[in-house]
């Protein structure tokens, strides 16, 4: 039974995983967009650009506020993982990343390079997440 209870574990941790990771792909989606939209602002496109570039940014705030909930959630189940495996996957650098990368992302984007550094962050840390994912699915 003890090997159930391991499957359950890792289960639900590939689960905390996938969903970190549709949040920062929509952060991403919606940092892409905004960069996008900020282009045409720049070559004068008035109101409308600017507001469809403003509302982008929002909603990649939102999706990154909803990955940093879900950040601590992944890392309950990694430790869940842990303590059942003893797999050692290093969750205090993990822990440390993500809060560095929360950290990071900052609420001021209004130049294109703050959206191109942010898209920075959030592909890197689809990177790492997906990493530790491909980690448990080996298990």
């Amino acid at each position: 039974n003890a090997m159930k209870d391991e499957r359950q574990e890792i289960r639900e941790a590939i689960q905390a995983a996938d969903r970190v990771l549709n949040c920062l792909n929509a952060a991403r989606d919606c940092l892409q967009s905004a960069g996008n939209w900020g282009i045409a602002d720049i070559l004068g496109g008035g109101m409308i650009s600017t507001f469809i570039k403003h509302n982008k940014m929002g909603r990649a705030e939102q999706e990154l506020a909803a990955a940093r909930s879900e950040m601590l959630s992944f890392a309950q189940e990694l430790k869940d993982v842990n303590d059942a495996l003893d797999i050692h996957i290093r969750i205090d650098d993990f822990l440390s990343f993500a809060d560095y990368f929360f950290d990071g992302v900052v609420a001021d984007w209004m130049m294109q390079k703050r959206i191109g550094d942010a898209k920075n962050q959030v592909a890197e840390a689809i990177r790492q997440v997906g990493q530790i994912r491909s980690q448990l699915q080996r298990l």
